[in-house]
């Protein structure tokens, strides 16, 4: 037995968590695979397990907005047998049932008919699909064969593509790491590379290696199978049907494999020590680490039946190689060359002249604060956290708040693709930006005490901007104009003592959802939390409550001075914006 088996048995086995929420081992493992290695909180995480009678071999299903992808699960908790292809063959068939989402909600648990409304829109939504075998035991040969047969099959289908990793006690150690954030021991490796085809030299005191790796060379570095070589890169693989990967992956299968190096942008990686042999036909490399690459080397290991055959034999890819001991310039390599990463509409928009205005803006009227333009921009050490605002929460505030719509706050493409001219105008009030930033501060101290139900709790990401829309709903009807919204910088003061303000929204997105819950029972409908707070039915709930809830204050025993609070100037109430 390993040691992160022994580690798993031990803490499933002494955390009350584990034994007081799920009803064996096998539910405790993937539990445990959610809380350490995912990060998902304990409400989320109890609300992803589907296992049980049913399950149809889903063990915990997630559904990601973020990632825009739809993650099934399904888990093996063996401790000494090997596995065969049993669990692979019921990852296969979840993927086929799948395929017939109305027949599978018919006969599956509640716990999963809930899950798969969810999936049923990210679907329409085009999102990725991936299943993970998370086993603690060991593939057999066959077993081995399988996954890659299964894997291809559910890639290279037309009907529902997606992709297949296994999760195996290598991986689940590195993982773990990575999530505790611990430093992995070292990769050493001697690399073999043809002298002719090899430049080296030294850049800014750092000794280089330019060479054309050979793809079977490739093949050979460790650790990419389990991450290891990618752990100093900004993320894992992101999976062979990502469109990049489907590109490298048709190359590696043509025809006109020979130019892979023509078309591809090679590999970048780091080691703490390099030794170059004599005659120049090896790299003796300590502590190796691919910091740009994971797509294409993961592509090409999962394709290497491809890459060993005669065809491929000349297949070489552009290697950089730089002798880098100092831990903080090798976490900059690995930013900066990462730039060519899939570029997300966000990412278009960082230099924009209005964007880069509202910074310049707010910046001017708040010089302890920051603005954040672009994906992984830092704070600077001198500026205040609690006055710094990120562009995509800003996005997703003022789609809450001045549109009106939290139900679209979720989706950061649409907030700077199609929306982005509807939200953010030059000229924006700096404080507003402030008091909106303050509001969602708020919800985040406040949330542990928040009376909201497990379902509200398990979706936060979502949950918090459709609170922040709640107070926006309760401030207007206060100001008997529950048609208009409160410019939020009148709101600062409420802001600034939230304390009776959250929980009035807090029971207003609850009675909202309770209510649409009923409705759904009354209908015979299966009721999905999360589609319902991406659904038009959620605001038009919650405004509803919202004008009983301004109804009834002057009835609280602190009602009218709640009331003087959230009272706002006539000139302080606006139109709302169109987002639909």
């Amino acid at each position: 037995m390993g040691m992160i088996v022994a580690q798993i048995r031990q803490e499933i086995a002494s955390v009350p968590y584990y034994q007081q929420n799920f009803s064996n081992d096998g539910q405790r493992f993937v539990a445990w695979y959610l809380r350490r290695v995912l990060l998902r909180d304990p409400v989320a995480t109890k609300d992803d397990i589907t296992d049980g009678a049913d399950d149809k071999q889903m063990d915990a299903v997630i559904v990601d907005d973020e990632e825009r992808r739809i993650l099934i699960i399904q888990g093996k908790f063996i401790t000494s047998a090997s596995v065969d292809g049993e669990p692979l063959r019921e990852v296969l068939g979840a993927w086929l049932r799948l395929q017939d989402l109305p027949a599978l909600q018919k006969d599956c648990n509640e716990r999963l008919k809930l899950k798969l409304e969810a999936v049923r829109k990210a679907l329409e939504d085009d999102y990725e699909v991936v299943f993970e075998l998370l086993t603690t035991g060991a593939l057999t040969d066959a077993a081995k064969a399988d996954l890659k047969a299964f894997a291809d099959k559910l890639e290279e289908s037309e009907d529902l593509s997606a992709s297949l990793q296994l999760v195996d006690e290598d991986t689940l150690e590195t993982r773990l790491a990575e999530a505790e954030a611990t430093e992995l021991p070292s990769l050493d490796h001697v690399i073999a590379v043809d002298p002719d085809r090899t430049l080296v030299a030294t850049v800014a005191n750092a000794q280089t290696v330019l060479t054309a790796l050979p793809l079977r060379e490739c093949l050979k570095l460790p650790g990419i199978a389990d991450g290891r070589l990618f752990r100093k890169n900004v993320r894992q693989s992101l999976g062979p049907n990502n469109k990049v990967n489907r590109a490298l992956r048709t190359t590696i299968n043509g025809e006109r494999v020979k130019d892979f190096f023509f078309y591809h942008n090679g590999l970048t990686a780091i080691c703490n020590e390099l030794r170059i042999a004599a005659d120049r036909k090896s790299l003796s490399v300590k502590g190796l680490s691919v910091v740009n690459g994971c797509q294409s080397l993961s592509t090409v290991y999962a394709a290497s039946e491809r890459v060993r055959s005669d065809p491929a034999k000349e297949a070489a890819m552009l290697f950089r190689l730089y002798e880098i001991p100092d831990r903080a310039l090798a976490d900059r390599i690995s930013i900066n060359t990462n730039t060519q990463s899939a570029v997300k509409p966000r990412d278009l928009r960082s230099n924009d002249k209005i964007l880069m205005g509202l910074k310049r803006a707010y910046e001017a009227r708040y010089p302890d604060g920051y603005f954040i333009t672009k994906r992984g921009e830092e704070r600077p050490a001198d500026r205040d956290i609690k006055k710094t605002v990120d562009a995509a929460v800003l996005a997703k505030m003022l789609m809450a708040w001045h549109c009106q719509r939290p139900n679209i706050s979720y989706n950061e493409k649409k907030l700077f693709d199609e929306y982005y001219k509807t939200l953010f105008h030059t000229g924006y009030d700096p404080a507003g930006v402030f008091a909106l930033n303050a509001w969602l501060l708020a919800i985040d101290e406040a949330w542990a005490n928040l009376t909201l139900n497990d379902a509200l709790k398990a979706g936060r990401a979502y949950v918090k901007y459709h609170l922040l829309f709640a107070i926006s709903a309760i401030i207007a009807s206060v100001n008997k104009n529950p048609a208009s919204v409160v410019v939020p910088a009148a709101t600062l003061k409420a802001a600034q003592q939230p304390g009776e303000v959250l929980p009035l929204a807090a029971t207003c997105l609850e009675n909202a959802m309770q209510a649409a819950l009923n409705n759904a029972q009354v209908s015979g409908r299966v009721f999905s939390p999360q589609n319902w707070l991406k659904s038009l039915a959620s605001v038009q709930g919650e405004q509803l409550v919202a004008g009983t809830i301004a109804g009834m204050l002057p009835s609280f025993p602190n009602g009218k001075a709640l009331e003087e609070l959230l009272r706002v100037p006539a000139n302080a109430l606006a139109a709302r914006w169109t987002a639909d």
